[in-house]
């Protein structure tokens, strides 16, 4: 069962200011979507700009665009 929920999180596509990155990638700021910063798994996605927000994972694809 443990496995099944590591999975469930590390699906997570949205997390907020410090909550533990579900997964290694591409994440930016709802509220600066250009913004975009690399994360490694478990670590504490902090505020931007001193202002907490809500970190999305972004694939290579859409930071490309």
């Amino acid at each position: 069962m443990k496995s099944i929920a590591l999975l469930r999180e590390r699906a997570t596509r949205v997390m907020p200011t410090g909550s533990h990155c579900p997964a290694s990638g591409l994440w930016s700021p709802d509220s600066d979507p250009d913004a975009v910063q690399v994360f490694a798994e478990g670590h504490l996605l902090p505020a931007h700009n001193g202002v907490a927000t809500v970190w999305r994972r972004r694939t290579a694809a859409e930071v490309s665009a």
